[in-house]
């Protein structure tokens, strides 16, 4: 008898402990996002899709040998005709060099990290982690996304049956959402 009103006793004050572990998170806030209308940012360190900007890349090549996924290639544009130096004026300073186009394959991408910490633009990267962490893709192709000068964010894909570059205009950037609070 006298186990019988121990174990009693200690499944009612661990059902009590339950129950009081509920009335507190009762009262808490939701964490519930109402997805697609509403979704989280995620922390500042967060890798996601590899973002370029073609005016800040000095065409180094960088971060295309830092790359163990070998998803990264560029090509660099021809270099501007330099002028003769006029005689008592000082010389031209050197023109920085530039990409004639740029490609991420996202398909083969592991977000590591490499390519972002290689890159030797300062204080602006010219290729950094997004906070972007959702990307549709229909085919392969649009996997491969290519830069410009005067590019958008996403670059460029392969959309169309004859191959030819399209613009991204179905991908929704995560700043542009409203933030949950």
């Amino acid at each position: 008898m006298k186990n019988y009103i121990a174990f009693v006793f200690d499944a009612s004050w661990n059902t009590l402990k339950g129950l009081w572990v509920t009335l507190k998170v009762l009262f808490l806030p939701s964490i519930t996002v109402q997805y697609p209308t509403e979704k989280i940012v995620p922390y500042a360190r967060f890798r996601g899709m590899l973002a370029y900007d073609a005016e800040a890349c000095i065409a180094c090549g960088m971060c295309v040998r830092a790359c163990p996924s070998k998803c990264i290639a560029l090509a660099k544009a021809a270099p501007a005709p330099v002028s003769a130096p006029v005689e008592g004026q000082p010389a031209a300073p050197a023109a920085k060099p530039k990409i004639e186009w740029y490609t991420i394959d996202y398909g083969r991408c592991n977000f590591c990290g490499l390519c972002e910490e290689s890159c030797p633009t300062k204080p602006k990267k010219a290729l950094w982690h997004s906070l972007d962490y959702e990307a549709i893709f229909s085919t392969r192709a649009e996997m491969v996304r290519r830069w410009k000068r005067g590019d958008d964010l996403w670059g460029t894909a392969r959309k169309t049956a004859d191959g030819q570059l399209a613009p991204i205009t179905d991908q929704i950037h995560i700043q542009s959402v409203p933030v949950r609070k």
